[in-house]
């Protein structure tokens, strides 16, 4: 009988209770080893208490005998013992430890090593030192611990789960005997997905640095001189790896239309995949096209169709029309290792027998997705080398509206060896503060464009696209604070002349600067900028005749700081009133 009112859960936990804490009354029996002792004595433990009811049976299998011999046995075990045939500091179960050592030792590194701890019963060796023997001595108990939890195994009846067992492995006397107890071979569910839907599966694959980029049927070629000036077609693309190449090709003019490497289908065609081995592919987009004649005039295409090489028969001379001079890869990647976009931009000319071996020029740059550009260009005021922030201002009462690359929102005309006009378009440099910079470029006119559209074109070519119409007076300014910034002042000269074709000829940029602030740590504040458009006249060209002109842009830096005058704090004024008897009794 349970007493009336408690629950029959109650009683079993309370019954547990009782029996454990009456095992955890069991003494240890206590061993203290000399130089020579290596053993100790077990203790003893009475039977537990049992907490049956008078005349109730025993479950079955609750008490079937005790568990197998554990493998390991706890009073072998010193997890401590790190260094072979040496003694470990303060590791008391040491075996190679004498009582000269002990009497170093502060305490013992491992006091206790138990057994497995899901059992209710288990064997724990504790091991102390005894200093006021002499010589030292250690004193170890092996006990037998009972588990605190009402959730652990009390009985196990399986022996082979107390230690590892090794696999047989097969071999040629016993393969036939493993195949008959085996129940064969059988297909896993997964084998009867078809392949097509594997390949859905997204895959973590990347490109990494170096990795040559794979196409739809192999990878991106990219031609090179490698052992000699020749070009190599099978030489690869590798990722993240900017490259600009010239090398020779010899060619038989007669069958340059049956060449695949001067064609603009061989660099255009292929497909790059997104990442390796992915089935996403992203194909290659031609942006411009410029063809260039025999006496190096430039012209851009308006369309970007695919071209192929075409033999001509001039008298006694063959050309070979529309033949790739340059390619130059633009490749947009994001920062997980894919290849998002492709540009592709080509240069075809006219090729004589007279430039037989023919030399070709390979580019390819990597741009990197939603690249952040640099924040500041100096904090607050202008730090020499970096960009002139600046932008334009859509409508009254808004805010100024910048490009996100800082680099790009104040350029100028970039110079190259070349010095083509034509060349140049779309091509700009920044202007850095404190940088004095000049470049230009030559323009050839010939009687068969009209004025009014190469007036047009130069004009484009010297402002660019989005010239800005403010400029942050510091490096820090914020684009809504527009009353802040500097608007840029334009003007524009001519010098007209009658029966003549006036065109843009310069663009001078006028910056001024001061210093402000303190004298110890002056700031660059920009407080002008002019834009000056100076046009000039030309005579008009008649058919077939051809004038060169020169362009140019040229950007100063003018410092307008006034002289700095150190100023002082006026000296106080005492204002005192003695009384009028301090001079008492003098005066």
């Amino acid at each position: 009988m349970r007493p009336r009112g408690l629950p029959p859960l109650l009683v079993v936990l309370l019954s547990c209770w009782a029996s454990v804490s009456a095992q955890t009354e069991a003494t240890p029996a206590v061993t203290t080893e000399g130089l020579n002792s290596t053993e100790a004595a077990l203790a003893t433990f009475g039977p537990f208490p049992s907490t049956r009811p008078p005349g109730t049976a025993r479950a079955p299998g609750s008490s079937s005998g005790p568990r197998p011999t554990p493998v390991t046995d706890v009073a072998a075990l010193c997890v401590c013992d790190l260094s072979p045939a040496q003694c470990d500091v303060n590791c008391c179960c040491d075996p190679d430890c004498s009582s000269v050592d002990f009497s170093v030792f502060s305490a013992c590194s491992v006091p206790v090593v138990t057994g497995d701890s899901q059992f209710c019963s288990q064997k724990a060796v504790m091991y102390s030192l005894n200093f006021t023997a002499n010589p030292p001595q250690r004193v170890f108990k092996l006990v037998e611990q009972i588990s605190p939890s009402i959730f652990c195994i009390l009985i196990t009846n399986y022996k082979p789960a107390l230690s590892f067992i090794n696999p047989e492995v097969p071999d040629e006397n016993n393969f036939d005997t493993l195949m008959k107890t085996s129940d064969g071979f059988t297909l896993n569910a997964e084998s009867d997905i078809s392949f097509t839907t594997k390949l859905d599966i997204p895959t973590t694959a990347k490109y990494k640095y170096g990795v040559p980029l794979q196409t739809s049927d192999s990878f991106l070629r990219f031609p090179s001189s490698l052992t000699s000036s020749l070009c190599t077609d099978n030489n690869p693309a590798a990722f993240l790896v900017n490259q600009a190449v010239r090398c020779t090709r010899k060619i038989n003019l007669e069958q340059c239309e049956e060449i695949e490497a001067l064609s603009m289908a061989f660099y255009s065609s292929p497909e790059i995949l997104r990442a390796p081995d992915s089935r996403t592919k992203v194909p290659i987009t031609v942006q411009s096209v410029l063809i260039q004649s025999l006496n190096k005039t430039l012209t851009r295409r308006e369309d970007t169709d695919v071209l192929q090489p075409a033999l001509v028969n001039a008298g006694h001379f063959h050309l070979c029309m529309n033949v790739v001079l340059e390619v130059k890869y633009s490749l947009t990647y994001t920062d997980r290792g894919e290849v998002t976009k492709a540009d592709l931009s080509f240069l075809l000319g006219t090729v004589s027998s007279v430039v037989v071996p023919l030399q070709q020029k390979f580019e390819i740059h990597f741009l990197q997705e939603n690249t952040k550009p640099v924040p500041l260009s100096g904090n607050p005021g202008y730090v020499v080398g970096l960009p002139l922030a600046a932008g334009f201002q859509p409508h009254k009462g808004s805010g100024i509206i910048q490009t996100t690359n800082r680099y790009r929102q104040f350029t100028i005309l970039h110079s190259t060896a070349e010095q083509d006009c034509l060349a140049l378009e779309g091509v700009r440099t920044p202007v850095l503060f404190g940088y004095t910079m000049q470049s230009g470029c030559k323009l050839r006119l010939t009687g068969a464009l009209p004025c009014w559209l190469v007036a047009q074109k130069v004009k484009n070519l010297l402002w660019g696209q989005g010239f800005p119409d403010y400029v942050a007076p510091f490096g820090n300014s914020q684009a809504q604070d527009v009353l802040d910034w500097v608007p840029i002042h334009f003007i524009t000269q001519s010098f007209n002349r009658k029966d003549s074709c006036q065109l843009p000829g310069a663009l001078v940029i006028e910056v001024k600067w001061t210093k402000y602030g303190s004298l110890l740590n002056p700031q660059a504040k920009i407080v002008n900028v002019t834009a000056n458009l100076i046009s000039s006249s030309f005579p008009e060209a008649s058919s077939g005749n051809e004038r060169t002109i020169l362009i140019s842009t040229a950007v100063t830096f003018v410092d307008v700081s006034a002289p700095a005058e150190a100023g002082f704090r006026a000296p106080p004024a005492i204002n005192a009133r003695l009384p009028f008897n301090f001079f008492f009794p003098f005066v």
